[in-house]
């Protein structure tokens, strides 16, 4: 637990000497070394996403067309989204559960190691596919990440071809790690953790990895379709030849509000770590934590709809998703209440991680409630497909998913390298982060509110000054971000030696476990409080 526990499955039965250099990181079945590589990877990602972003916030900075014609800006829209949900914030958090999930619970590895190799390298990969894609003549995937049909089946790109395939790879890796954290977390915990005993980022991780098992076979089916739709003449989504375009947006969104979910389980997870520990109290409703946790997972199955209310579904249809999403948000009240009380008369201190925690606890509500606003469906159809809908999922995806990463990133790193970071330089990234992140995304409601379309390269002049602040934000926090690289890279190369409680008076669950020995080897269970 201390960085210093040596795997086993490294070492070819004794014969020969473990791989170096890059051999060491191509054929490790080592947990933290395959959690290192996801969360550089998930960087990586994060950064070519940025990128794009930056390139339709440049175009969308003035009214009319400067710099990108509408086709590549089409296709900035819909590979920014696919990178970060699927490149970025999804491998961060199964870096993140490598990691700390064998650590939390007493194992001395993940379950399956080998797979676990194989599912981060066959990431890389997939991006390559997908980024290459935007060089084949005709140009990219261009029909936003949601890729509705038609718009995927009649009038895509040559290389539509590639974007299925890619989507396939990804889903095959997640399918994978969720496998692994399930039989970790069943089979491996050390002798006295019973289940209530859990920490609670095992929990999130655990139901989340449920969840993916769930969604990620109904992803592929919707992209095998629009595949053959393309490619061999089925009309799955063709109404020509007896299909319905409606019914590919039942099966995407089938897939893509659960997992919406899987992308902040996870966050809830390392919340429930953070704010403990820097208010040196024990976090409040553990138990209603994970029921909430559950109810979340259970509910994300019946308000997919709420995506299509604009597609003239029955009244009833329309009132039973309205209902449904509105009761979704009873259980993350709950946590959000559980959090503020776990605060309420603590020993607060506000290192790095806490700064990070509170800004999730502010700016996620924002995303709470603008989203309990479009649930309501006379209002959605005012608010659907424009930018407040854009405002939305940021706040809940970069304020809540991303700002978590980076929370735990900082929360973690001493662990990680035996170093601690930067606390000047983390602030600095963080007030930049915070500031930058507002003026970028909550000038988007306004904009929405006045009718703004999203997806659109050129708008009406009306919307020019707003726009102009939003883009000024973009660059100030993709800018910020670079801070955060400073950060890490200091922190890997040294810095003053990490305590072995690297946060005094701490009372986070997962350092009152000893350091396992070898899972078969197990004589005494550890002390668990």
């Amino acid at each position: 637990m201390d960085g210093s526990l040596q795997d086993d499955h490294n070492h070819d039965d004794g014969h020969h000497a473990p791989p170096s250099g890059i051999m060491r990181w191509l054929l490790t079945t080592n947990h933290k070394d395959i959690g290192t590589l996801y969360l550089w990877f998930s960087f990586i990602m994060f950064l070519t996403g940025g990128l794009m972003a930056m390139v339709i916030r440049a175009e969308l900075f003035q009214p009319g067309l400067q710099l990108v014609d509408p086709n590549f800006f089409n296709q900035m829209t819909t590979v920014h989204g696919l990178v970060m949900v699927f490149g970025a914030v999804m491998p961060a958090f199964t870096g993140l559960a490598n990691w700390m999930i064998p650590m939390m619970i007493g194992a001395p590895d993940m379950a399956l190691p080998r797979m676990n190799n194989w599912s981060f390298w066959i990431l890389p990969f997939a991006f390559i596919i997908l980024l290459s894609s935007l060089f084949m003549e005709g140009g990219g995937p261009n029909f936003g990440w949601t890729f509705y049909a038609p718009l995927s089946t009649e009038y895509s790109p040559d290389s539509t071809a590639l974007f299925v395939f890619s989507i396939h790879i990804m889903g095959i890796s997640s399918i994978m790690g969720a496998i692994n954290v399930i039989v970790t977390v069943i089979n491996m915990r050390a002798p006295g953790m019973t289940w209530m005993k859990l920490p609670l980022f095992a929990w999130t991780w655990l139901i989340t990895a449920f969840l993916l098992i769930a969604v990620m076979p109904v992803l592929a089916g919707a992209v095998t379709m629009v595949l053959t739709d393309k490619y061999f003449g089925t009309s799955f989504f063709e109404a020509a030849g007896g299909g319905d375009p409606v019914m590919f947006q039942h099966i995407f969104w089938f897939f893509g509000h659960p997992e919406v979910y899987i992308m902040i389980l996870p966050s809830f997870g390392i919340m429930s770590a953070i704010i403990p520990t820097f208010s040196r109290k024990k976090l409040f409703g553990y138990s209603s934590m994970v029921y909430a946790t559950a109810s979340i997972a259970i509910l994300s199955f019946l308000v997919w709809a709420h995506h299509m209310f604009t597609t003239g579904m029955p009244v009833f249809a329309e009132l039973f998703f309205m209902y449904c999403t509105m009761l979704i948000s009873v259980p993350t009240g709950v946590k959000i209440f559980n959090w503020v009380a776990t605060m309420w008369k603590g020993s607060l201190t506000f290192e790095t991680p806490m700064l990070f925690a509170i800004s999730f606890l502010v700016l996620f509500t924002i995303g709470g409630f603008s989203g309990l606003m479009l649930a309501i469906t006379p209002a959605d159809f005012q608010y659907h497909d424009t930018y407040f809908v854009v405002a939305h999922f940021h706040y809940v995806l970069v304020t809540g998913a991303i700002f978590t990463i980076m929370a735990a990133v900082y929360y973690w790193i001493p662990k990680w390298t035996g170093h601690m970071y930067n606390e000047r330089l983390g602030k600095l990234h963080f007030w930049c982060s915070v500031i930058s992140v507002n003026i970028l995304f909550f000038p988007m409601h306004f904009l929405g509110l006045a009718g703004m379309p999203r997806r659109i390269p050129d708008y009406a002049i009306q919307f020019a000054d707003v726009n102009q602040i939003v883009s000024i934000g973009g660059f100030a926090f993709g800018l910020s971000q670079l801070i955060f690289l400073v950060v890490v890279i200091k922190c890997i190369r040294g810095g003053e030696k990490a305590p072995a409680k690297p946060w005094e008076g701490a009372e986070g669950l997962e350092w009152e476990i000893p350091s396992p020995a070898p899972y078969h080897s197990f004589t005494t269970p550890p002390v668990i409080k």
